[in-house]
């Protein structure tokens, strides 16, 4: 069996295998079939290795019903005319090949499908998904159409095909999710039928860059005052100014001549090479047209990246025919000045030339209101010969072939990836380089899914080394940006952290080898933010964390209503190496200067002794208001005690800090160095619990089920009288027969025996009621007569019930007894020896 790729070689070498035009009448008798295999060029994606059996096709993609064969006479017609009107231009698109063989009209080869996914409802993602999941087969020679139009079942089933085998499948979809959608062929750039955005701009750096807006001069911005005081006079001569103004002007313009220049030699530098087929490029595409779907404007849809354009743009160079479900167009318009002056008034025979006559919507109106006459109807269009386009959830969630694909843009790389084919969750990879070629890297952005760690994006600057990662609320490490050259404690770091959910409020954390500097958010202390420094260590020294000394703490606070601004800390220094502690006060609203205070510790011998007492020369400070009584000695000492324990708190908790930086750091080399991922309870095909759970479901059900055949064991109780052995004996196997049957003619009895005492009970009770009657009847009161007849009425009741129980206890214990002896004779234990 050959591949379709062989066919086409050989058709292409002028082997035995050619195209041969077939006359109408060779069209109306029947046509030729040809049963091939199909297999994807390259590597097959998702594992599909085995070639497509085409000879398990429907009737309908392999024969043509009489229908369809009318339909390719009047399509032979009216492209022979076609030919002679207008000789000049190439032939038309109508009747191409299909997968088996068989000449099929292109409005054929469209079924509209609605596919179950709301994601592929909208034209975007629909077209989008299709640019994604498809790889494109480029036409050769690219200025003829392929001699194949394949199903959009077999398109979805091999992933490749060329630009019409998409725009088919595209358009599909698209009318069955409403759209006004028309296949076009027509004449293209190179770089779009070649899909090559090697000179465009990655989308996701379209999408980030800032768009630059002209602002109003500070001058403009300025609110006028009507009674503000008036600037002083800047006395300055107006010559300078001038001659100054004209030099700056002369360096703009400079550097606007060179800004010009450096951009014509880069667009010199970028200009791709001629094309030698330009305009003559064949490309296929779609159009919708406005009116359906709210759609306003027309506009067209390259099937091969999912994008849209106006129907002006340059890339469109000529349309030659466009095509739906209903009717085929050929373009009568002339194309020289590209697409933008074309008309799409379909009804217009000026402008569209139909192979099919069909009537507008109010001439069909129209003519129902008239009355029915024998003139002959215009001939529709057969219904498609395509299977319904299914597509699987897998194949959804995929994607792209193989799960993964790359684009090549200017100064740019873009890697795609299905969730959970990567161990990492990686999903997009976006490379960006300072040179054309591709081989300077610049920045390295990675986007991750699913994630464990709430890992959500990475950035690496290649210039400095500096990784930027963001992380997604519910992170264990209450990480919301981490940057970082290096992993290993004591280097440069910033960490960004969700301040409501530490307990400490921490905002932010910035780390460099002599400092750190802590911001706080949500505190009940007001703190806001904590700057330490180290002391140097010499050279050979612990550059540990734990092992740096502490020069200096910083502590801010923000300002707090409840009290007074000269008694509410602002700053406060915490000075280790010179053993003095600075406290600086919020500024009140009609001072300039705040208050400030200096306290020097007393000195701690090593055993913990003080080695002077506290005395007033040990504070110094400035008070501010000099009207004020200074403050007491008790209170200085009292404030110099609570300093000197705020210390040591303030000492433990930075070494808590470190601590904590070395743990998160820990955590995170652990979490790199081993990736895991997130599986939602509902993701049953990759949730192995719920497997295990669904196994052990199944498991318990099938044992259920053999404990039940088990216990229903017709020969259990009689082989029990044997001894249970595992081989019967020819009398053995007899007499278990005849005592099962004994045993069941014997229930037999006993059950009619039953039915039948039950019967003269009722009986015998409902004679003697009787009787009583007769005897009381003429001194029984109404309430006694009406309980006797509603006895009587369901005793008779009851008896008839019993009766047919007795007929159908006659009826079918013969037959009961014929299907227990044919089970038994069936049975694998019985049966050798009966």
């Amino acid at each position: 069996m050959e591949t379709l790729l062989e066919l086409e070689e050989k058709e292409d070498e002028g082997g035995d295998i050619e195209q041969k035009e077939l006359s109408p009448q060779e069209l109306l008798d029947g046509e030729t079939t040809v049963n091939i295999n199909i297999t994807s060029p390259g590597d097959t994606p998702f594992g599909r290795t085995k070639p497509v059996n085409l000879s398990a096709c429907p009737g309908a993609y392999q024969h043509n019903s009489p229908q369809e064969k009318q339909l390719l006479v009047i399509a032979d017609n009216f492209s022979s005319q076609y030919s002679h009107i207008f000789p000049h231009r190439k032939p038309l698109f109508l009747c191409p090949l299909n997968e088996c063989g068989v000449k099929k009209f292109v409005s054929t080869t469209l079924r509209s499908t609605m596919l179950p996914y709301s994601g592929l409802y909208d034209w975007d993602n629909c077209a989008s998904f299709v640019a994604d999941h498809l790889v494109l087969q480029a036409l050769d020679p690219p200025i003829e159409p392929p001699r194949r139009l394949i199903s959009p079942t077999l398109l979805l089933e091999t992933q490749t095909g060329t630009c019409f085998d998409i725009s088919t499948l595209l358009c599909s979809l698209l009318l069955g999710a409403g759209y006004d959608a028309y296949c076009v062929t027509g004449y293209a750039v190179r770089e779009m039928c070649l899909l090559d955005q090697s000179r465009q701009e990655c989308p996701l750096l379209v999408g980030e860059a800032e768009v630059k807006v002209e602002g109003t001069s500070a001058e403009d911005e300025r609110q006028v005052r009507k009674y503000a005081v008036k600037p002083p006079r800047e006395l300055r001569s107006t010559f300078e100014r001038a001659q100054q103004e004209l030099k700056e002007q002369e360096a703009r313009a400079e550097l606007l001549r060179g800004q010009r220049e450096a951009q014509r030699l880069q667009e010199e530098l970028e200009r791709p090479p001629p094309d030698t087929l330009q305009g003559q490029m064949l490309h296929c595409w779609v159009l919708v047209l406005a009116g359906k779907r709210e759609i306003r404007d027309h506009f067209f849809i390259d099937p091969l990246t999912g994008k849209g354009y106006a129907l002006g743009d340059q890339s469109f160079l000529g349309v030659e025919a466009l095509w739906n479900q209903h009717n085929y167009w050929v373009n009568m318009q002339d194309c020289g000045r590209g697409c933008s002056d074309m008309e799409y008034n379909l009804g217009d025979t000026t402008m569209w030339e139909s192979v099919l006559f069909r009537i507008t919507e109010k001439e069909e109106e129209e003519e129902e209101e008239e009355e029915w006459s024998e003139e002959p109807q215009p001939f529709e269009m057969p219904r498609s010969w395509v299977d319904t386009i299914a597509l699987s959830k897998q194949d959804l969630e995929r994607r792209w072939p193989g799960g993964s694909r790359s684009t090549q843009y200017r100064k740019a790389k873009l890697e795609q990836f299905t969730p959970y084919l990567l161990p990492d969750g990686l999903v997009t990879r976006l490379t960006t380089y300072t040179d054309l070629e591709c081989e300077e890297v610049d920045v390295v952005r990675e986007w991750f899914q699913n994630r464990l760690d709430h890992l959500e994006e990475r950035e690496l600057q290649s210039a400095t080394n500096v990784t930027l990662e963001h992380f997604s609320p519910g992170c264990k490490l209450k990480l919301k940006t981490h940057s970082y050259v290096s992993l290993a404690p004591g280097t440069e770091r910033r960490m960004d952290f969700h301040s409501r959910a530490c307990p400490a409020g921490l905002l932010r954390r910035v780390e460099s080898p002599g400092q750190m500097e802590e911001t706080f958010d949500h505190r009940d202390d007001l703190l806001h933010s904590r700057h330490v420094f180290y002391t140097r260590s010499p050279e050979g020294g612990s550059q540990e964390p734990g092992g740096r000394p502490l020069e200096r703490v910083v502590e801010r606070f923000r300002r707090d209503a409840a009290k007074a601004a000269r008694e509410d800390v602002a700053e406060r220094v915490f000075l280790f190496s010179e053993g003095s502690i600075e406290v600086t006060f919020h500024l009140e609203d009609d001072r300039i200067i705040p208050v400030r205070r200096s306290f020097v510790k007393p000195r701690v011998l090593p055993d913990g002794q003080r080695a002077e007492s506290w005395r007033p020369g040990m504070v110094t400070g400035y008070q501010g208001d000099p009207h004020e009584d200074p403050p007491k000695n008790v209170y200085l000492y009292e404030m110099l005690t609570a300093l000197m324990d705020e210390e040591e708190k303030v000492a433990l908790q930075i070494k808590h800090s470190e601590t904590e930086v070395r743990e998160i750091l820990a955590t995170r080399e652990r979490e790199e160095s081993n990736p895991e991922l997130r599986i939602s309870i509902y993701d049953t095909a990759r949730n192995e619990k719920v497997q295990r759970y669904r196994e052990d479901m199944i498991r318990a059900q099938e044992e259920s089920q053999k404990q039940v055949k088990k216990e229903i064991d017709l020969l259990a109780p009689f082989l029990a009288r044997l001894g249970d052995p595992e081989v019967l004996s020819s009398q053995q196997a007899q007499k278990v027969l005849e005592d099962c049957l004994a045993n069941q003619r014997m229930r037999m009895i006993e059950q009619g025996k039953i039915l039948q005492a039950r019967y003269d009970k009722e009986t015998q009770a409902l004679q003697r009621e009787q009787q009583l009657y007769q005897i009381n009847q003429l001194n029984m009161r109404k309430e006694e007569e009406e309980r006797y007849h509603a006895y009587c009425s369901e005793t008779v009741f009851k008896i008839g019930v019993i009766k047919q129980r007795q007929s159908r206890h006659k009826e079918i214990t013969p037959q009961k007894h014929l299907a227990l002896k044919e089970k038994l004779i069936r049975d694998p234990r019985l049966a050798p020896h009966l």
